[in-house]
């Protein structure tokens, strides 16, 4: 048991490190492609209410991370307004964050709640986060600060 629980300690900060760190901020990207939200249109997430693959040959960068868009339309509505699309706690799993902590996420987690859209590690961590949703909320707000300033650059 304790083998297991080294392994995924391990294993949770050697992704933990794939981060794209620029000017104080920080960003959850796949490897040295620098590509956040696994590929995935951030902006689809709110137009087609679904996760969309991108296509690699439209994208756009922010804060030192890839974006890559289904459509022409939706890296436009991206690049007029990024915040409005940006996954909360820089694509992180919003309850890590709520912990103080920085894991990966499984996009089939994601939720739009008060037009912010969350991210998890898994479905049981979704569970958590929503049992106590504006709690975990405030607390992954109050938290982000502090990780970007000891993880980010």
């Amino acid at each position: 048991m304790k083998s297991i629980k080294n392994f995924l300690a391990l294993t949770l900060a050697t992704l933990a490190l794939a981060v794209s760190a620029t000017a104080g901020e920080l960003v959850n990207v796949s490897g040295a492609s620098n590509i956040a939200v696994g590929g995935y249109d951030t902006v689809a997430f709110f137009t087609d209410k679904k996760p969309v693959h991108g296509d690699p040959g439209v994208s756009a960068t922010h804060q030192g991370a890839t974006y890559i868009f289904a459509s022409q339309a939706h890296k436009d509505l991206f690049l007029t307004a990024p915040e409005k699309y940006l996954p909360q706690c820089g694509g992180f799993c919003a309850y890590g964050v709520a912990v103080g902590a920085l894991f990966p996420v499984d996009v089939s987690t994601w939720q739009i709640r008060d037009g912010k859209l969350y991210l998890n590690l898994n479905k049981a961590i979704l569970k958590k986060f929503n049992a106590d949703f504006e709690g975990n909320a405030a607390k992954a707000k109050a938290n982000w600060p502090g990780l970007v300033e000891k993880h980010g650059k």
